[in-house]
C-alpha cells in the first residue's frame, strides 16, 4: 500500500523503497511490513492511513483525527512526527477532539460547533478572548485543622478577588475555586495565594490554572440551542 503512494506521489522507482521503509520506521509498523492491512489492529490501520497521507512530503497534508484509537506511546511520537513536518515548512490540516493534541500541534485553531466555524486564532488568543478566567485548587493539611480555620480560609481566599471567586467544589482536602475575570494577573493571582498560603496553616499546597481549551470549547457548545428533531 505504501510502495503504490509512494509511486502516486511521484517518488521515484529507485527510492520507493527507501521512502516505504523510513515510514514503516517512523510508525513503527516494521513488524508488520508483510501483513494483510486487513489484519491490523485499529491503532495500526490508524497509524497506516497516517503514513499513507505523509508519504512523499506532500506540500499539505490533511488528517482526520490521526491517533484515535492510537495507543499513548504511539500518539507521542505521532505528535513528534509531525512537528518536524512542519518544521520542515509543510502544512497540516487536522481534526480532533483531543484538546491536549491541538494544544500540542497547532499554531492556529478553529473551533466548529453545529457544523458552524465559531472561533479561530491562536490557541494563547482564544483562552484570553473567550477564556473564563483560572482555577485554583487549595490542598489542605489533613491533620490539625477545623472547621473555623477552613471558613475563615474560605472567607480570605473569596473577598481578596473582588473580581469574583467562585467556590465550585470541595472534597477530599481539596477547594476548586474559579476566579470569573479572565484579565486577572497573574502576578496578582501568585501573589494572593502566597499571602493566603503564609497567613494560613490550613493551607498544604495551591496550584493556579488558565481556562483550558475544552473549557472554551464547552462554553460555546454550552451556547447552542438543543437540538430538536422534525418529524
Amino acid at each position: 500500500m505504501l510502495q503504490l503512494f509512494a509511486s502516486l506521489r511521484g517518488v521515484s522507482r529507485a527510492n520507493v523503497d527507501n521512502e516505504v521503509n523510513k515510514w514503516l520506521s517512523l510508525m513503527g509498523l516494521q513488524q508488520y511490513e508483510n501483513r494483510k492491512c486487513g489484519t491490523y489492529s485499529g491503532g495500526n490501520k490508524r497509524k497506516l492511513s497516517t503514513a499513507m497521507a505523509l508519504i512523499g512530503d506532500p506540500p499539505i497534508i490533511f488528517l482526520d483525527e490521526p491517533t484515535s484509537g492510537v495507543d499513548p506511546v504511539a500518539r507521542r511520537n505521532l505528535w513528534t512526527v509531525l512537528t518536524s513536518i512542519q518544521k520542515s515548512g509543510q502544512s497540516v490540516v487536522l481534526t480532533s477532539h483531543s484538546m491536549e493534541e491541538c494544544e500540542a500541534l497547532c499554531n492556529r485553531l478553529a473551533i466548529m460547533v453545529g457544523g458552524q466555524f465559531v472561533c479561530m486564532g491562536g490557541i494563547q488568543y482564544l483562552k484570553q478572548k473567550y477564556g473564563q478566567g483560572f482555577t485554583i485548587m487549595v490542598k489542605l493539611r489533613v491533620v490539625g485543622i477545623s472547621e473555623k480555620d477552613v471558613m475563615s480560609l474560605k472567607n480570605e481566599i473569596e473577598n481578596s478577588f473582588n473580581t469574583g471567586c467562585i467556590l465550585k467544589d470541595e472534597h477530599q482536602g481539596l477547594l476548586h475555586y474559579h476566579v470569573t475575570n479572565p484579565n486577572t494577573p497573574w502576578r496578582y493571582l501568585f501573589i494572593t495565594m502566597e499571602r493566603v498560603k503564609q497567613h494560613f496553616e490550613v493551607v498544604e499546597d495551591y496550584t493556579i490554572s488558565e481556562t483550558t481549551l475544552e473549557q472554551v470549547f464547552l462554553s460555546f457548545a454550552k451556547a447552542q440551542p438543543p437540538y430538536t428533531s422534525v418529524n
